[in-house]
């Protein structure tokens, strides 16, 4: 976020408190992090925090669609700051390396469905999955053979 923290938080009629801001930091700093991760580096700045209200304030920001809520299939939630782009994740089979892609072919064609059933479709929700290079050449024995591991090289 090219904005200052304080700044987003009051455009969306939301306090400043020393947690909204270290969470939204550390959401910024580490894209694709778990909550877990997210409440590792808020203490690490503001010291003593609940789990709880790490997971209250990321569900704050995420209804005002100030961080984008993620989960892939057998992962735990992730969280990151680039919203309201409509892009899509990356994710390797092996390790769990995660990286955003831009949409496939353009400004937001993947939205466009055969039969919308009257909808007015505004968000598409794509996950790539295949394996890293790392994972792709180690082979059966290598990483790829592995359950993927939560919090693992996220980008």
């Amino acid at each position: 976020m090219s904005e200052s923290f304080e700044h987003v938080l009051r455009q969306h009629g939301l306090q400043i408190t020393a947690q909204r801001l270290a969470v939204m930091r550390a959401v910024s700093a580490r894209p694709h992090a778990t909550a877990d991760e997210v409440a590792d580096d808020v203490r690490g700045v503001i010291g003593s925090i609940s789990r709880q209200a790490v997971y209250d304030t990321l569900g704050v920001l995420t209804d005002k669609h100030l961080i984008r809520r993620i989960q892939p299939a057998g992962s735990a939630a992730r969280y990151e700051d680039r919203v309201n782009d409509n892009h899509h994740h990356l994710i390797c089979r092996g390790c769990g390396l995660l990286f955003d892609v831009d949409c496939a072919a353009g400004v937001m064609p993947c939205l466009t469905v055969t039969d919308d059933h009257g909808f007015a479709i505004d968000e598409a929700e794509v996950i790539y999955w295949g394996h890293c290079p790392v994972c792709k050449t180690a082979g059966p024995e290598g990483p790829a053979s592995q359950k993927p591991r939560e919090g693992v090289r996220n980008v």
